[in-house]
């Protein structure tokens, strides 16, 4: 096998990239400390189509050289709106029909892998600080609390980490459920 160059993938232009039909999911940032995780994740969100994300609280914003070194651009792809208050965002997105989904342990969360998303609904990911994660209120308002089943000895993944396996999971379910309905139609 040979590794591909850069060339050879067939990547969308910036401008390819906003004119494309997104992926029905946003993310929402809950007072993220860490710029190279947020870089990181606007960098997943590039990969998956992801349609914008929410900046709250002390999330920084770009342009910022450290959110840039790991974002490697991909500030400029996605749609990102900076809010003072998470819950704002979550009754706003509500308002809208989004489901919101809080990644996070708690009492009756459903499993990652247990998750169904439902055909012709957007999803809102909330991914919480590196120390407290989700907080408590956003947790009461959300539709549901989905976790990252982990079995070994630490109770906790890094942010960019569970932002990457939950987008590919949920991406990955939407995208299998979508082809099998439009087989059926």
């Amino acid at each position: 096998m040979r590794k591909l160059k850069n060339s050879e993938l067939d990547r969308l232009s910036v401008d390819e990239f906003k004119e494309s039909k997104k992926t029905p999911i946003i993310i929402i940032l809950d007072n993220i400390r860490s710029l190279n995780n947020i870089g990181s994740v606007f960098r997943t969100s590039d990969a998956f189509l992801i349609e914008k994300i929410y900046l709250c609280g002390i999330t920084a914003q770009p342009p910022h050289k450290d959110i840039h070194k790991t974002a490697l651009g991909s500030t400029d792809t996605v749609a990102w709106e900076y809010a003072e208050n998470t819950l704002d965002v979550v009754s706003k997105l509500q308002a809208e029909n989004v489901k919101i989904c809080a990644i996070e342990q708690a009492e009756n969360a459903t499993m990652l892998n247990d998750f169904s998303p439902e055909l012709n609904t957007k999803y809102a990911l909330v991914f919480g600080n590196e120390v407290k994660g989700v907080a408590q209120a956003v947790v009461n308002a959300s539709d549901m609390v989905l976790e990252i089943p982990q079995y070994g000895t630490k109770h906790s993944l890094n942010i960019s980490v569970s932002c990457g396996v939950v987008i590919w999971d949920v991406f990955s379910k939407i995208k299998l459920k979508n082809s099998k309905s439009s087989k059926n139609t």
